[in-house]
């Protein structure tokens, strides 16, 4: 460490540019530009060149030595490795410069971590060099296993070739760099690039073994070689494939199984065909390049993904074989009416009991048939043998049904000829379970390898051929998805868990659900005398009201799993987190008891310890380590008697804590004065105990004074013991009487008598205290006296205009109490100045006492800090200890402090900790607030700067105050000096780029205080500590000529912050404002990149694209460029945006990991100087294999801005936390979820990348990364001892649309290959936690919305048929029976148990009391609508996308959503996802309500419909309860106009949604242009359920007489057509006559009118017509016309070309009218009603009136008129902010 300081202290910086040097426009490539460190340049002088490691790396890879030289270039001395491989295959030179500054930043940091050091510390250790080939090139290792080749890798071992292993070590890492920083798309197609690897590494071993070419007999040259040979014969033509692939999926509408994407590429090359069809060079003919071709060619491999709803069980059929299995075993139990464990013992239950046998077969025989109809197309393109697999599968489950049904046929046949169960029976049945053992063989098999894992994992990866064959046939060979088995003690965790919870889900479901439905089933089957009050087509119709009555019990029963797994997980979780010791702090008080343990646990865990020295971690040192946490943590012995005898650790531990409190203030987030009582202050005068925060000091002296005054007369050990039980209380005193012993002695003159006798008194009380007889020899209650004298004396030397002579009084007054009150003996003048107590001279002679000895120091030294600390020890209360204010700030404060009493690896050295990147994508989103932004008022009179201001109040009086301490005198100044400020203030509060930087960019501010700490002495940090408290700068902000900037260029090389702003380049071009604020932000940060996609045109419609990294030079003083790399094309066309955004800018990464952090993200200072800790984890076992990703808690900032934001950030919280945590310990089943997870960077670049980029199919791309992390044999953990920020979206549409896009994308997961490969090779249990912690959630959303509909679907054919009434007039039994059944409705209520997780975690966190208040606010918040909505949402867009496709990313805008949201646009994204659904569900249960005898009570129909009449009423009015100013009657009246107005515009083919009804109507259903037959198939069945409601209805109608013949229902058509031809003649006179021929229009109407009555009249004479008829039709022809223009819309492309489409539309545009009258109607009323509007602003923006925020100004756009935002502004604010603050 001192070794590599001393050499970069030698180095000197290089001269600043000149003054108004010229800053070029555009980038520059020179040999002074450089990304870290200068390689190019050998001459260049770098502090990170004169690292005896870096010099190592560079020499290494310099040993060129006597390789072959390359033919017709030039070979320079200064070329090295690298160059040398970039000749020969014709590599770029920037992507030669890029990776070997990669790879010498790889081997230097690997050298740094090498214990114990290397003995020739000028050259690489050959271990690293291995270690480094091993880890790079495993998957390369892995892939030729597989394939069963030899790896063209040769390293030899022996002693004897060391330096050629090396040279020949780093040429093979760096060719696979090489090729992997230049395959651009490529790189998510990991095999292919092992491909070209294998190929090209032989090629170099030809070249290094001096092969000569078999034709000309020149030295042997690759076949790849030349300029950019690489790119332009190697990667594009594989590029031009994948876009042709791209072009075919028409944007993601064409099925995926019509082209291949990046899976079906890479795994093209899981086969050996891939080495006779493609060959080497490439064979550009190869099939495997057609794409157009109708002949031969490759298309899809290994998997088909067919959009079917049977992927649900085709991926999981072992889920549903269990549920499907127990639940025909209960139902036969059950129907014996006995217990089970008694019907069980019944020798015919048991023979039933086999049945489940013949149910497992089929179900086998089933997928068996999926397998077939979705993969039959590989069969028919390439793979023969999978199509005799298929077969043998159909005919093997088959043969089983056959099998099984001969043996079982065999027992009846024998009970049948004996007449009983006989022992021949008995013997069959044996037979019977000996064939079953049999057809259960695999099982057992996997049983037993999953008893023993390792012996399973090596099985599966051996290429034994037995093993390989069984592999094959049970699950198909596949190069993912083998050895995914976890540890025994792991697996025994996750088993144990699905014991418990499957118990109870099937105790549960026998004794609640199966067995009442037996006994009522039995009852309906039997109830005869039904009379059917309709046409019935069926016979046996009893049956079908009980399956009907079955329906939602079976949809019930297959979702309510999802119900128990989060009962038991959030418990499970909960006791997790309080065994992890998460929330013992919960705020200041906590903080305040355990602060005095805080410095130790710094010290244990942020500091390096001596332990590390140890190549690996024993189980004493563990043991002991454990030890000392829970010292720490419990207070046991004295841990702070180190600390104070050793000053350097005391002093690092206030640097440590007061950079966190000035980032603190830097953020805003605390005051000046909040600083300096949260401080811990340098040691200015000599204080004998740690100096702790004020804040913790408060009020300790007044209790001590308390204390002494009732110990008055006690002997000094008593009252000295009693102070020091409380260890904050002794050292108030210590400190308060040495700071006012050395006050004294500094405002009184060193040379004077009166210094003297100050100085004697002190002494004398000293001396007294040390002989234990303070209490004897002074009156300890006068010390409340003197204590009033000293706070009046400090409030004197405190004044802003300071008397002398009033501070000379004042001295006077404190003198005499403590020379003639204080002792308890009396001393005359003679006996005081014998002691040295009283002037020699008299009063006459010197003056007055005091008079002329008193000198304050200058007003801006820092011992006025001092003194004010010294005031407030003395004066502080209780109040105080609500400091600091900001809400924010206490959060952190104590979730830092938690922390680090958690398990946290020990850190290593800054030295030897894993270097690792941040890679953030962003597209085009905000970077700062521009001013425009901030002044500029939305539609309610609202700017983002006034509602910031009124928001974050408090932080705007810090930041004006902090403004006015750097020199601002009036606010108009932060419009014209400072306007970048007041931007960033805003800006550091919303969603944008600016906020995630400065977080990311801690990083470099916290290594660079560690790396300082972990060797300064103890006078190198208090130089720095007084530089930073005279200067008031952050650690960062240290002068150059400070001993921390020799880490500068050292922290460089251990972190990398990579923006990938995609457009940047377009941007800059176009002057885009975005592109000048990220300019300033390269400016600002030095450890910032941003990577973009450069366009470039050629000439004739060509364009060429490069990969480019920038930086902001600080020595030239302007952008310079890094790297240009070339593309084979536009990198951003073959997929999704963000992974490819992703891909494209991580070759500019650097170090062992990278972090994914997402533009909405956030970080903080003190979390980031954990990341050491945190990256540790990758040395430690997690079971039995090491971490490849590591997954950190987030913190959801944006919960405090309204209502939803609040719901969705508990949501979140608890998903985040809790749900993350029960994932990856004990259920080894966390994904990567994006943000903020660090991932092994080397595992990851050659496995696919940090996230997979398939076109629509993998729109959620973060999860997919997981998924082939696991697959691959990744180990995913989670840690929470660590938190980043994240934004969430804040209003309800803004939620929704989030919500939307991830349910969709879940929607697509179901098709992919990894979801069923992970849900076939996993083990059973892992399965089910893998099932119910991704897809399957969704999916069980879908089945609660779904049991809602099909219950009352079934209610309702129940009280049409006549069914209901048939049973209520029978006997007690069967109305019972149906009154059971009917109660069944109350199982769905269970959904509510949803909640669990949250209210858990919120205890955990925050403890029950507060998690108790928290719950009853949200409930009066209406919290229950809200999620109830979100319920609605996820089912609706999964069950859409799974169904018919249509997923798409949805931009949600990350804006402060305060403004009021139109209705029409409320309409526009809810009608089809809840509006439809809710008026359909409240027509049902009106309908039921009329027609059902059974519901005779209001109470009987309230308890049966209370749950469905909430789930309609959330869909209907949650839009407009959770929008701001919607029960406004003015705003509800604009919005029905404007509602109207957008319905009947008809606009044209270039009119927006937003502007068009018929544009959105065409949009919202494009999926049904796209989905399968299938998709269209189901659509219709599922639409005729609207006709049941004309067919049931009719027969009600006065007018059918009580007729049950089917001529009702036909006849029912003709007043339909009758209507419908009303309507159109309507229409067409309208259009036709109502402008020009008014007189004919009119004529129409009237004979119309008249038409309509002479019906009614003639129909009320010759039949049984009656009034009521009228409306009661409506109920059934209008669901019906709903119906009828549903099944058109499926029917869309043949209709749209006849002449009835445009009656359809006319028809739809009238449906939809209705539909907004209907959900418009109750916002009307309650915009009518007064006060309404008032309470929803309080529900909606509760949490902001707690903080004190005047949304009615807000919301009513009232700003005040003296506003900041307007351009009056005053000084008499800033003058008040500065009395605050100073």
């Amino acid at each position: 460490m001192n070794r590599r300081r001393h050499c970069l202290a030698e180095c000197d910086s290089a001269p600043p540019p000149t003054p108004g040097q010229h800053v070029q426009d555009h980038f520059e490539v020179s040999d002074e530009v450089y990304n870290i460190i200068p390689l190019d340049n050998l001459s260049a002088d770098h502090p990170c060149r004169r690292l005896p490691d870096v010099q190592a790396s560079i020499a290494a890879l310099s040993a060129v030595g006597d390789l072959p030289r390359p033919p017709f270039l030039p070979w320079k001395p200064e070329y090295d490795l690298l160059d040398w491989l970039g000749f020969h295959f014709g590599f770029q030179s920037s992507n030669v410069k890029n990776q070997r500054e990669h790879l010498v930043l790889h081997l230097s940091n690997a050298q740094m971590r090498l214990f114990p050091p290397p003995d020739n510390i000028g050259s690489v250790d050959p271990s690293i060099i291995r270690h480094f080939c091993h880890s790079l090139l495993e998957n390369y290792y892995n892939w030729c296993s597989y394939l069963d080749i030899k790896p063209n890798v040769y390293l030899s071992i022996t002693d004897s070739a060391i330096s050629s292993v090396d040279q020949r070590g780093i040429l093979y890492v760096s060719l696979y760099l090489l090729i992997w920083g230049e395959s651009a798309n490529l790189r998510f197609v990991p095999e292919c690039i092992c491909y070209i690897f294998h190929h090209m590494a032989m090629e170099l071993n030809k070249i290094l073994e001096g092969y000569t070419d078999e034709y000309t007999g020149m030295p042997f040259l690759s076949s790849v070689y030349g300029e950019n040979a690489f790119l332009d014969e190697i990667v594009k033509p594989i590029y031009d494939t994948m876009k042709a692939e791209v072009d075919k999926s028409r944007n993601g509408t064409a099925p995926h199984s019509m082209w291949r994407n990046y899976d079906d590429i890479n795994e093209y090359f899981w086969s050996r065909r891939c080495f006779k069809e493609l060959k080497w060079p490439i064979d550009i003919g190869s099939t495997f390049f057609m794409t157009n071709s109708k002949g031969k060619k490759v298309g899809k491999t290994g998997f088909v993904e067919q959009r079917s709803f049977w992927n649900i069980f085709r991926s999981f059929h072992k889920l549903w074989i269990m549920l499907i299995l127990f639940i025909q075993a209960a139902v036969i139990v059950a129907w014996e009416e006995e217990y089970p464990w008694e019907a069980l013992k019944s020798v015919k239950v048991q023979v039933q009991c086999l049945t489940v046998f013949f149910s497992w077969s089929a179900m086998n025989f089933l997928k068996s048939l999926l397998d077939v109809a979705m993969q039959y197309s590989l069969v028919l393109r390439e793979m023969k043998w999978l199509g005799v697999k298929m077969i043998l599968k159909i005919v093997v489950s088959a043969g089983w049904i056959v099998v099984f049904g001969i043996f079982y046929g065999r027992i009846w046949d024998q009970r049948s000829s004996d007449g009983r169960w006989s022992p021949e029976v008995n013997r069959r049945m044996v037979n019977f379970l000996e064939v079953s053992l049999v057809f259960m063989a695999p099982e057992l098999l996997v049983l037993v390898l999953f008893i023993l894992p390792c012996v399973g994992n090596f099985l599966e990866n051996t290429n034994w051929r037995i093993f390989r064959l069984l592999s094959w046939w049970f699950q198909g060979r596949t190069f993912v998805g083998r050895g995914l088995k976890e540890g025994l003690t792991n697996s025994m965790k996750y088993i144990i868990f699905w014991i418990f919870v499957l118990g109870t889900k099937f105790s549960y479901s026998y004794f609640l659900q199966i067995k009442p439905m037996v006994e009522s089933t039995k009852t309906l089957l039997h109830a005869k005398n039904v009379n059917y009050q309709w046409h019935e087509f069926f016979k046996h119709s009893n049956q079908i009201v009980v399956g009907l009555l079955w329906l939602p019990i079976v949809c019930i029963y297959m979702m309510d799993l999802q119900i128990w797994f989060s009962i038991y997980s959030s418990f499970l979780g909960a006791i997790i987190g309080l065994f992890d010791r998460l929330g013992e702090i919960q705020n200041i008080q906590h903080l305040r008891f355990r602060f005095q343990y805080f410095a130790s646990a710094i010290q244990f865990n942020l500091m390096p310890g001596e332990q590390l020295l140890n190549a690996s971690e024993t189980y004493p040192s563990k043991l002991k380590a454990a030890l000392y946490r829970l010292k720490l943590r419990c207070g046991l012995g004295k841990p702070f008697k180190k600390l104070e005898s050793n000053q350097e650790d005391t002093y690092k531990f206030a640097m440590i804590w007061n950079e966190i409190i000035m980032t603190f203030r830097e953020e805003d987030i605390v005051s000046d004065r909040e600083v300096e009582l949260l401080e811990l202050p340098e040691r200015y005068w000599d204080i004998r105990v740690i100096q702790w925060p004020c804040v913790f000091l408060s009020n300790e002296v007044l209790l001590a004074l308390r204390c002494a005054k009732e110990l008055s007369d006690a002997p000094d050990k008593r009252l000295w013991s009693k102070i020091s039980k409380n260890e904050y209380m002794r050292c108030a005193v210590i400190e308060a009487y040495d700071s006012v012993k050395h006050l004294l002695l500094t405002i009184v003159k060193y040379d004077t008598q009166e210094h003297s006798i100050v100085k004697t008194f002190f002494q004398e009380i000293d001396q007294w205290v040390h002989l234990e007889k303070f209490t004897k020899r002074y009156k300890v209650t006068s010390l409340g006296k003197i204590h009033e004298q000293v706070v009046h004396l400090l409030n004197l030397v405190l004044k802003p205009t300071k008397d002398v002579d009033e501070v000379v009084n004042a001295l006077q007054v404190l003198y005499v109490a403590a020379i003639q009150d204080f002792t308890k003996e009396h001393r005359d003048i003679h006996q005081l100045r014998e002691a040295g107590l009283a002037p020699r001279t008299t009063v006459s002679r010197a003056g007055f006492l005091f008079e002329k000895a008193v000198q304050l120091p200058s007003p801006d030294d820092i011992f006025y800090q001092h003194v004010r600390r010294l005031h407030t020890i003395l004066t502080s209360k209780d109040s105080i200890l609500k400091i600091p204010e900001n809400h924010e700030a206490r959060r952190r404060i104590s979730f830092f402090s938690n922390s680090l009493f958690m398990n946290i690896p020990q850190a290593s050295s800054t030295e030897k900790m894993m270097a690792f990147s941040v890679l953030t994508p962003y597209y085009d989103e905000e970077v700062l607030y521009g001013e425009e932004q901030l002044q500029n008022v939305n539609e309610d009179g609202i700017s983002i700067l006034y509602y910031l201001q009124t928001i974050y109040a408090d932080e705007w009086r810090n930041f004006v105050g902090r403004m006015c301490w750097e020199g601002m005198v009036s606010e108009t100044e932060l419009w014209r000096t400072r306007s970048r400020d007041l931007r960033l203030w805003a800006s550091y509060r919303g969603q944008t780029l600016a906020r995630t930087a400065r977080g990311m960019m801690y990083y470099k501010r916290a290594l660079k205080m560690l790396a300082f700490l972990d060797s300064a002495s103890e006078m190198d940090i208090v130089e720095v500590s007084q530089q930073l408290r005279s200067m008031r700068l952050s650690i960062d902000g240290l002068s150059s000529e400070m001993s921390t900037s020799v880490y500068e260029h050292w922290i460089a090389m251990k972190f990398t912050y990579v923006v990938s702003c995609q457009l940047y380049g377009t941007q800059k071009a176009e002057k885009d404002p975005r592109g000048e604020d990220i300019s300033n932000l390269l400016e600002d940060n030095d450890a910032l990149r941003v990577a973009y996609i450069d366009e470039v045109s050629k000439g004739m419609a060509e364009n060429e694209y490069y990969s480019v990294l920038v930086k902001y030079d600080q020595k030239l003083q302007r952008e310079v460029e890094i790297y240009r790399i070339k593309l084979p094309g536009d990198p951003l066309k073959l997929g999704e945006g963000k992974p490819k955004n992703q891909n494209h800018a991580i070759i500019f990464t650097r170090g062992d990991a990278v972090q994914t952090i997402d533009m909405n993200q956030d970080h903080y200072f003190e979390e980031a100087l954990k990341m050491r800790n945190l990256l540790e984890e990758f040395n430690h076992n997690h079971g039995i294999r090491k971490p490849t990703v590591l997954g950190v808690r987030e913190h959801i900032y944006t919960g405090a801005v309204s209502a939803p934001a609040q719901f969705m950030c508990a949501q979140e919280t608890s998903f985040v936390t809790l749900g993350q945590r029960i994932m990856a310990n004990p259920l080894k089943i966390r994904m990567h979820y994006g943000h903020p997870d660090v991932l092994d960077r080397f595992w990851f670049l050659t496995r696919g990348g940090i996230s997979k980029g398939s076109r629509v199919l993998n729109i959620n791309e973060d999860i997919f990364a997981g998924f082939n992390c696991t697959l691959r044999g990744g180990n995913i953990t989670h840690h929470e001892y660590i938190q980043f920020g994240k934004g969430r979206d804040v209003g309800l549409n803004q939620i929704s649309v989030f919500e939307a896009k991830i349910a969709s994308g879940s929607g697509e997961q179901l098709l992919s290959r990894d979801v069923y490969r992970l849900g076939n090779m996993l083990d059973f249990f892992r399965m089910l936690s893998f099932f119910y912690t991704s897809v399957g959630f969704f999916f069980n959303a879908c089945m609660i919305v779904y049991a809602f509909y099909v219950f009352w679907w079934g209610q309702l054919y129940l009280a049409l048929s006549g069914f209901e009434s048939s049973m209520k007039s029978g006997e007690a039994d069967q109305n019972a029976a149906l009154l059971s059944i009917l109660s069944q409705e109350f199982v769905i209520g269970l959904g509510l148990f949803n909640a669990v997780p949250m209210i858990v975690e919120s205890i955990v966190e925050h403890g029950l009391l507060t998690c108790v208040w928290e719950f009853i606010i949200t409930q009066l918040q209406l919290s229950s609508l809200f999620y109830t909505f979100s319920l609605g949402t996820r089912a609706h867009y999964f069950g859409r996308t799974l169904l018919h496709g249509g997923a798409k990313y949805r931009a949600t805008g990350r804006g402060f959503a305060l403004q009021h949201k139109s209705f029409a646009e409320c309409y526009r994204l809810y009608a089809r996802s809840h509006f439809v659904k809710a008026i359909e569900l409240g027509l049902i249960l009106a309908v039921y309500s009329l027609y059902s005898p059974v519901v005779g009570t209001s109470f009987v129909y309230l308890a049966l419909t209370l749950a469905s009449w909430f789930l309609v009423v959330s869909w209907i009015l949650s839009p407009f309860i959770f929008n701001p100013l919607s029960f406004e009657w003015l705003k509800t009246v604009n919005d029905f106009h404007e509602f109207i107005n957008w319905l009947w515009h008809r606009g044209s083919v270039f009119e927006k949604a937003e502007q068009s009804w018929e544009k959105w109507w065409y949009e919202e259903q494009d999926h049904l242009r796209t989905t399968s037959i299938w998709g269209k198939v189901t659509e219709i069945i599922l639409n005729l359920r609207f006709f049941f409601f004309h067919y049931g209805i009719v027969y009600k109608l006065g007018i059918a007489a009580g007729s049950k013949s089917i001529a009702v229902y036909l006849l029912s058509w003709i007043y339909v057509v009758v209507a419908v031809g009303v309507y159109a003649i309507s229409t067409y006179t309208h259009i036709k006559y109502s402008v020009k021929a008014q007189i004919y229009y009119r004529l129409v109407q009237i004979l119309i009118f008249v038409f309509v009555i002479v019906g009614i009249i003639a129909l009320r004479m010759l039949t049984s017509f009656k009034i009521l008829d009228v409306f009661i039709c409506l109920l059934a022809f209008v669901p019906a016309g709903w119906g009828f223009i549903s099944i058109t819309l499926v029917l869309r492309p043949f209709l749209q070309k006849l002449m009835i489409w445009e009656s359809v539309v006319s028809f739809a545009r009238v449906y939809e009218m209705m539909f907004g009258v209907i959900v418009m109607s109750p916002v009307a009323v309650l915009s009518w009603i007064p006060g309404i509007q008032s309470m929803q602003t309080r529900i909606l923006f509760n949490e902001a009136f707690n903080r004190g925020v005047q949304l009615s100004y807000i919301l009513a756009g009232k700003m005040p008129k003296a506003d900041f935002d307007t351009p009056q502004h005053n000084q008499g604010q800033v003058a008040s902010v500065l009395r605050r603050e100073f």
